[in-house]
């Protein structure tokens, strides 16, 4: 064999080799939001759409226009402005005003993913991200409302906020209502049916985009502790956003620990804090501020749980005590 007939690629570690890309992975998440967003279409309509539409619409040109300004390669098409607006979208209500959308979007992509770096160096989830600068600006747009198709009417109360303001409690839906979420549709847009996003989560999980971890942990800490405080868990897991964050703002890459230990540790920290803020809380609801905690404790999370590099040596414990020089 000569010299040409061999070609040596030498790069620095590690050398892994993975079926996914950034695009393949983002359309993934789309394929898994996709029952949710049926669900939602089936129950509130078309405004559903439009609602969507302008979010990933206003992600998409904010992030091109940009990366234009900054004079760095428009990555457009690897599809996460597009997942960042459809997930902004999914945290809004259906009541939503449709600048509102356009103000989220440029906030998720323009401050918290833009300005510190673009994909891969946002320190939290852009979309929940924005979700808190909405509701701490125009608390009286965001807050969550209740739809009842039957009666093609809503109502002011959440199940989250019926249960935190000791309101009737015969006003409750069932646990069946809040898992279908056809009956009975309570919040935002994309957090209508737990089974619609149970089975995306799934899908990602069985396609090896998300890993296990963190959406069976955060999911089992708050089921657990529903219980310690006496409360339904079924009630717990449905209601609210927990399914959506579990699955799909929770496991970002960005923003979530790499390492087994450390996702745990994440998961549990944010069904901890989530069960902490919906039971002693002013606010009704705790997903979107637990993730957006542990977001910004993940460095300190993966710093701590980071493995030792194969072959370096073990620290050696300090010597404690102390000689004497005669």
């Amino acid at each position: 064999m000569s010299k040409l007939d061999l070609t040596l690629t030498v790069s620095s570690s590690p050398h892994i080799r993975a079926k996914h890309n950034t695009s393949s992975i983002m359309q993934s998440v789309i394929v898994a939001l996709l029952p949710a967003l049926a669900v939602a279409g089936y129950v509130f309509g078309m405004r559903t759409f439009l609602i969507v539409a302008i979010c990933v619409a206003s992600c998409v040109v904010t992030e091109a226009v940009i990366q234009k300004l900054m004079k760095k390669p428009i990555t457009v098409s690897d599809w996460s402005a597009v997942v960042t607006g459809l997930l902004l979208a999914f945290n809004l209500p259906i009541t939503a005003p449709w600048w509102m959308c356009i103000v989220g979007s440029v906030f998720a992509i323009a401050l918290v993913k833009q300005c510190f770096g673009g994909l891969g160096h946002n320190f939290m989830n852009p979309a929940l991200a924005a979700r808190a600068f909405l509701v701490a600006s125009w608390p009286t747009h965001m807050t969550g409302t209740a739809y009842i198709p039957a009666a093609d009417t809503f109502t002011t109360a959440t199940p989250l906020g019926i249960l935190k303001e000791g309101m009737d409690l015969t006003a409750l839906p069932s646990n069946l209502d809040m898992f279908l979420g056809i009956n009975g549709v309570y919040g935002s847009i994309g957090e209508i049916s737990a089974l619609a996003l149970l089975i995306g989560g799934i899908y990602l999980i069985v396609r090896g985009v998300i890993s296990w971890r963190i959406p069976a942990v955060y999911l089992a800490t708050v089921a657990i502790l529903s219980l310690v405080f006496g409360q339904d868990p079924i009630f717990q897991l449905c209601s609210g956003g927990l399914m959506l964050g579990a699955f799909f703002m929770a496991t970002d890459y960005v923003s979530s620990p790499s390492t087994p230990v450390g996702q745990i540790i994440f998961a549990f920290g944010c069904g901890l804090i989530t069960m902490i803020i919906r039971m002693f809380g002013g606010y009704p609801e705790g997903v979107s501020y637990s993730i957006l905690l542990m977001n910004v404790a993940a460095p300190l999370i993966e710093r701590f749980t980071r493995p030792r590099i194969y072959g370096a040596p073990k620290k050696e414990k300090k010597n404690k005590e102390v000689e004497v020089n005669g």
